[in-house]
């Protein structure tokens, strides 16, 4: 599998990067991750308000970058800050399985937007390019999107994730047993340490093995 960042997207953002690891995983129910959930969950209420989520610093990045891509981030949010909302606002996390609550954990302490998918639904090599118009894009729950502008990854068969929100095509399922983790990263800060932390957690809470690092070209 080769993973492309193309220029719609460098030629606005030249720092804009993706740490893509793959690895097996089992899937499990969310108990064992529970507590960690309720952790962090009371971390970040006790930490911020609604106004201070829009001036931590990796989130205005991911802000600024849409911006500059031309989409409105008040509209079109981040997935790492409308998951940060909703636990400053109470609500709690959604609890599914323990890889897409990793996920969710992995976005909340990163500052940053995460993808996990079920590497066996995607086909063929990947491109990371700014969505049109002409894509059709459905999100998980969230019926038809419009991901115009945006960063969007696409396969042979067409989109199946973006930073906003990811689709039904590659979601994660009882049958999961590899995933290809995507985090979004604006700017090149702390992308070890990021790398590092999702390791740890999906070794911790996934029995992740035959981790690997897929290397990201970026279009020249």
């Amino acid at each position: 599998m080769q993973i492309t960042i193309k220029n719609s997207i460098l030629n606005k953002l030249p720092d804009f990067d993706i740490i893509a690891l793959k690895m097996d995983v089992d899937l499990k129910d969310s108990e064992e991750i529970k507590p960690l959930v309720k952790r962090i969950e009371k971390e970040i209420m006790e930490e911020y308000s609604l106004a201070d989520v829009l001036n931590i610093p990796l989130i205005k990045e991911g802000r600024d970058g849409y911006k500059a891509l031309g989409k409105d981030p008040s509209r079109y949010r981040l997935a790492c800050e409308s998951l940060l909302r909703r636990l400053v606002k109470g609500r709690g996390l959604y609890l599914i399985n323990n890889l897409v609550d990793l996920g969710n954990i992995l976005s909340i302490k990163a500052k940053r937007s995460v993808a996990v998918l079920d590497y066996d639904k995607i086909v063929g090599d990947i491109e990371i390019r700014v969505g049109t118009e002409n894509d059709e894009y459905y999100g998980i729950g969230r019926g038809k999107l419009n991901v115009t502008d945006i960063p969007v990854y696409v396969d042979a068969v067409g989109p199946f994730g973006s930073t906003t929100s990811d689709t039904d095509r590659t979601k994660i399922t009882e049958s999961t047993k590899r995933v290809l983790l995507f985090i979004i990263c604006f700017s090149k800060s702390y992308m070890e340490e990021h790398e590092a932390l999702a390791k740890e957690l999906f070794v911790k809470y996934a029995n992740a093995r035959n981790i690997e690092r897929i290397k990201v070209r970026k279009e020249s």
